[in-house]
């Protein structure tokens, strides 16, 4: 059996100290495998926004244990050296808004990520080309960001999320800004990359369009989730 892409056991996240103190999370557990795409749901204020932060290593929990691929990454501590390092190797991430560099054309925006890691521009251009092919962007090739329309736009920001061969990817609502047409498409290509890649995919959304799409859910309140099946629906 596969390792388990991601793997939280009571992770917990405190904010402030003493009477002031806010348990955002108080004890998540949650296991995602390779290849697959999971939603993760929950009214405002409930500990997504948390959650993504510490699963990209961008805020230290304050208690718990969180393993990727097999190795422990924070057991009460950082367990490695640069977290610069994991989130630039190990984990892409796909915003609300594309996020992308508006002075570079789409070819460089998704090129960058694998020069800054250290790949020639040979190789980083040719992997660029791979993955806006996969998305069926790669005629915009050479385009300027602002050429794009907001769905091309989308596609591109997530060829960049997947061009360092990353692992896992953490969608903060990645379709919000989409209509129904293109948010389903958005869902499509990411079922369709976690399966080739063997990528995990966390995509956190209010967006009742695409709640169908997925095989398994978490709801996260008050800072605790619990895991349902969901409809699994064929995109």
């Amino acid at each position: 059996m596969d390792t388990p892409a991601i793997k939280l056991t009571g992770l917990k996240k405190r904010y402030g100290s003493g009477d002031a103190a806010v348990d955002a999370l108080k004890g998540v557990d949650m296991t995602i495998w390779p290849g697959e795409v999971v939603g993760l749901v929950g009214p405002s204020g409930s500990g997504k926004s948390t959650l993504l932060k510490c699963l990209g290593a961008v805020i230290e929990p304050t208690g718990g244990r969180m393993e990727l691929a097999g190795d422990v990454i924070y057991e009460d501590g950082w367990k490695i050296p640069d977290l610069r390092a994991l989130r630039r190797d190990r984990i892409g991430f796909i915003f609300q808004a594309p996020y992308l560099i508006p002075f570079l054309n789409v070819t460089d925006n998704v090129a960058l990520l694998p020069m800054l890691a250290g790949q020639d521009n040979a190789g980083a251009r040719k992997r660029a080309l791979e993955l806006l092919t996969a998305l069926d962007v790669q005629h915009r090739a050479g385009a300027q960001i602002s050429q794009l329309s907001g769905g091309e736009q989308q596609r591109v920001a997530i060829a960049r999320s997947l061009a360092n061969h990353a692992p896992i990817i953490l969608a903060d609502e990645p379709t919000a800004p989409l209509d129904s047409e293109r948010a389903l498409t958005v869902m499509r290509i990411l079922n369709d990359l976690a399966r080739e890649y063997r990528t995990a995919i966390i995509v956190v959304t209010h967006d009742e369009k695409i709640i169908p799409t997925f095989k398994r859910i978490y709801h996260i309140r008050d800072g605790r989730t619990h895991e349902e099946a969901g409809e699994g629906r064929v995109i």
